[in-house]
């Protein structure tokens, strides 16, 4: 491992990089992802995917401890998941709604990029 990658590793996990990207980047951020997909689909409110991403960031933690022997109660590590799987919550979010809102009111709205719309 890099020097660069064992000054960065400790800041983000207790168990090795490896286990940070497979656990918490791909499968949490995809979970993640999918929900905040979901609840922008439903049109349900923004303030929902901040109490589901507390429940999803406790879920691998717990996968975490269960699986690699990590710290279960640790709240820093805790909110470094939170932080990653609300990222990912919030990109998901943010592309469903502006998809939802380009093509619901087309007459009204133009993408601008796949996180923004703006007024025709």
């Amino acid at each position: 491992m890099s020097t660069l990658a064992q000054t960065i590793t400790p800041w983000i996990t207790d168990d090795g990089l490896r286990v940070f990207v497979v656990l918490t980047l791909l499968i949490g951020g995809g979970a993640a992802f999918l929900s905040g997909r979901g609840l922008a689909r439903a049109w349900r409110p923004l303030w929902r995917l901040l109490f589901y991403m507390a429940l999803l960031a406790a879920a691998v933690r717990f996968f975490n401890y269960a699986l690699f022997d990590g710290t279960l109660l640790s709240p820093y590590y805790y909110a470094v998941a939170y932080g990653v799987l609300l990222a990912a919550g919030l990109l998901g979010y943010r592309t469903m709604r502006t998809t939802q809102m380009v093509t619901q009111y087309h007459w009204l709205y133009e993408r601008t990029s796949p996180l923004t719309w703006k007024a025709r």
